[in-house]
């Protein structure tokens, strides 16, 4: 069975689920809806039709997943229980400490509606999620460690973004070394939030605009840089294209742990990705979810999951007899 998938929103994360799109199997690409005019947007892929928000609703019977590509500071917050009122969804939302009122107005929008929604689903919240709860199930004695970087950051670029007088901006996440050198040595360390990562930011302004103005903005964001280290450069247009037109990111979840009846021995357990793109590798992994969305819907699963909640097998597009017989 072919799952029909839509997207709704074609910036970075927009077409990084595009290209997933093609290389599976048993999936096509429905369309893609914008807010900006249809006519300015020319897909990565041939023979794609690109329409308007407003055209979604009229689609319904089309579209077996709608992949929301918005930004977490404002975007998803609105049209993830907007949308899982309508379709199965999927969504990236990324602001960790928000998860939990994020999660309670879209599982009530999708069980009113007998709809299967996945959120936060990418590799931080997503990936590294998974990784901690098995290395937490393992070894119960111990402490979890999670490093980012050094990389951009997609959604807080985009809350950088959205400050008034920011015309573009790039945000990279950086882990301290001597943290991470510390962790891996067993040590199990007490670390701040600031001893473990700083924040490095490259803006644009606006001709006129109050550079110090944004930049306090910037630094006392809360859950975004308000708690660390965080420096703030201002550049011109031409030196980010130049110099920050990729958009590679990585990191690593370190779980340092005893096991003994003395706690005499110690194991390390450490997950890292090293990414080229983010958001093709975010769209991926969105990708991935929304065939189990479209599985866990069909099994009448409904209401708002994440990928805690995904048995393994309905992420992947082989059969359970290969699985076992390839992977098992």
């Amino acid at each position: 069975m072919t799952i029909n998938i839509a997207i709704f929103g074609y910036g970075n994360l927009g077409k990084g689920v595009e290209a997933a799109v093609v290389k599976q199997p048993d999936m096509k690409l429905a369309g893609i809806f914008t807010r900006r005019d249809p006519k300015t947007i020319s897909p990565l892929s041939e023979g794609v039709n690109v329409y308007h928000e407003s055209d979604l609703e009229k689609m319904k019977d089309a579209i077996d997943v709608l992949v929301l590509c918005g930004g977490s500071a404002t975007d998803l917050p609105e049209q993830t229980p907007r949308w899982a009122g309508v379709f199965n969804v999927i969504d990236s939302f990324d602001t960790h400490a928000n998860i939990p009122k994020h999660f309670a107005a879209v599982d009530a929008a999708a069980k009113s509606a007998g709809k299967t929604a996945i959120i936060s689903c990418g590799w931080d919240p997503g990936m590294f999620s998974l990784n901690r709860v098995y290395a937490n199930a393992i070894l119960p004695d111990g402490a979890d460690y999670t490093f980012w970087g050094k990389g951009v950051s997609q959604g807080h670029s985009d809350a950088i973004r959205r400050i008034e007088g920011v015309v573009d901006a790039r945000q990279y996440t950086i882990p301290v070394a001597e943290a991470v050198d510390s962790v891996r040595a067993g040590k199990m360390p007490e670390l701040t939030t600031r001893q473990k990562h700083t924040r490095e930011c490259f803006v644009v302004a606006a001709e006129g605009a109050d550079q110090n103005a944004i930049e306090d903005a910037i630094v006392n964001m809360p859950n975004y840089f308000a708690d660390y280290d965080t420096t703030v450069h201002f550049i011109d247009q031409e030196t980010m294209d130049r110099d920050h037109s990729g958009l590679p990111h990585g990191g690593m979840v370190i779980r340092s742990g005893k096991t003994g009846l003395q706690n005499e021995h110690n194991h390390i357990i450490e997950y890292k990705l090293t990414l080229d793109s983010n958001p093709e590798f975010t769209g991926s992994v969105l990708i991935a979810c929304a065939r189990a969305a479209f599985r866990m819907n069909q099994n009448g699963d409904v209401g708002c999951k994440t990928i805690l909640d995904i048995p393994p097998a309905m992420l992947s597009s082989d059969s359970p007899e290969f699985l076992r017989e390839h992977m098992l």
